[in-house]
């Protein structure tokens, strides 16, 4: 299974401190019809730590529900424990998803052999394609280029989401992988410079917001019209900044109210964008045209 383009990491929309299927449904409609080529439920953006099991099963399945097979859905099923993991990748199979985003284990901070370990052992025993994914930012650990290469030599590992911040380390796990393996920025200020040194596309926080421009950007990078993919990423600049301004994805979400996608509630520990905030999002979805 190969991923390429623009692969959103989906929000879990709320209605005060409840799931709101509604608009999650609407979400990812929106996603396909502004030509989406891959949906993460479940992921960071998903705030999935304060998912209850139950939750991450409604999550999963309205999103595979909707998607109906036009575009690939991941699960995020990554956490700290391995058997866990496993677990979680098992149950996101049953519900149907095509793949899963495994993130290195936080917190724990195990060494590069315990890494490369533990992905071996969701990708023989998990029953699903597993997408790496290093977010170091995030987990306070990082999956070193090499580890990732000798992990993409493995049977049903097929891709990485790299977040480390670093255009050498993209550059260096697609000179080390095997031209199938699919290698996708984390970042979405950095994607347009991934591609240029061999990255296949991007898992994006953006993408909530700003699907069809992200597209357009992917879509002229891949026809060679680098000019006018440049001239997009440039525009949508100020966007990619506005969205970390504070933890996401407070401002996401606070950009998805703004054009009625859905509310802006988040789950503690996580609250809500701050009025600041809330004004530099606005500004960025006006330069974008997106407002």
């Amino acid at each position: 299974m190969g991923f390429e383009g623009i692969l959103t990491a989906l929000i879990t929309p709320f209605d005060g401190d409840q799931l709101d299927l509604g608009a999650l449904r609407r979400l990812v409609t929106r996603q396909i019809d502004e030509g989406v080529h891959g949906l993460v439920a479940c992921g960071t953006t998903g705030e999935t730590p304060t998912l209850t099991d139950a939750e991450f099963d409604q999550v999963v399945a309205a999103t595979v529900e909707i998607a109906a097979g036009r575009v690939p859905v991941l699960a995020g099923t990554g956490g700290s424990d391995t058997r866990r993991t496993i677990e979680r990748t098992r149950r996101a199979r049953e519900l149907g998803a095509d793949a899963a985003l495994v993130v290195t284990p936080y917190y724990n901070k195990p060494q590069q052999e315990g890494l490369f370990l533990h992905f071996q052992a969701v990708a023989l025993h998990g029953g699903l394609p597993v997408m790496l994914y290093n977010v170091p930012g995030r987990t306070g650990v990082s999956l070193a280029p090499t580890t990732t290469a000798r992990l993409a030599s493995l049977a049903g590992i097929v891709a990485v989401k790299e977040a480390s911040g670093s255009i050498a380390a993209v550059r260096d796990i697609v000179a080390a992988t095997p031209a199938d393996f699919g290698v996708l920025s984390g970042d979405d200020g950095m994607a347009l410079a991934s591609w240029a040194v061999g990255a296949r596309g991007v898992v994006t926080v953006a993408g909530n917001v700003a699907c069809r421009p992200m597209v357009a950007m992917w879509e002229a990078w891949r026809a060679g019209r680098v000019q006018e993919a440049a001239a997009i990423d440039r525009r949508l600049a100020p966007l990619y900044a506005a969205l970390f301004v504070e933890t996401s994805p407070a401002p996401v979400k606070a950009a998805a109210a703004m054009l009625g996608i859905c509310g802006q509630d988040v789950r503690l520990p996580l609250v809500a964008a701050s009025a600041s905030t809330r004004e530099a999002v606005r500004a960025a979805l006006a330069a974008a045209d997106l407002l």
